[in-house]
């Protein structure tokens, strides 16, 4: 079953983590959704933050689940961008993959099963 998150960049400029080869280096919408639905279906973003952990191997590789049918779109709106991310990863999952790209600079707006 897939799930619709509607997530807010309130301000795309801010939307970076803390280690800068995991986060955004999108600018516009197309381009932040891009990035989002790429760190959703591979496990490419999984293993670099992996790689940056002092015991690599004890990472529990559940954390790396992908769902390579993920799909988000973007709309800028006013001076924020909204993502409508259509899933199977759990919430737990899509918020980890959005800490990592924008650190705290997001919003969860809504969820619902679809």
């Amino acid at each position: 079953m897939s799930t619709r998150y509607f997530v807010r960049l309130p301000d795309p400029a801010l939307a970076r983590g803390s280690v800068p080869e995991l986060s955004f280096r999108a600018h516009g919408a197309d381009a932040f959704a891009q990035e989002l639905q790429q760190a959703l279906r591979s496990p490419e973003l999984f293993e670099r933050w992996r790689q940056t952990q002092d015991d690599p191997d004890s990472i529990d590789p559940q954390l790396g689940v992908v769902d390579p049918g993920a799909q988000v779109s973007g709309q800028q709106s006013d001076l924020h961008i909204d993502l409508d991310v259509v899933t199977t990863l759990n919430g737990t999952i899509l918020q980890q993959r959005l800490r990592w790209l924008a650190g705290h600079a997001w919003q969860l707006r809504d969820v619902r099963e679809i």
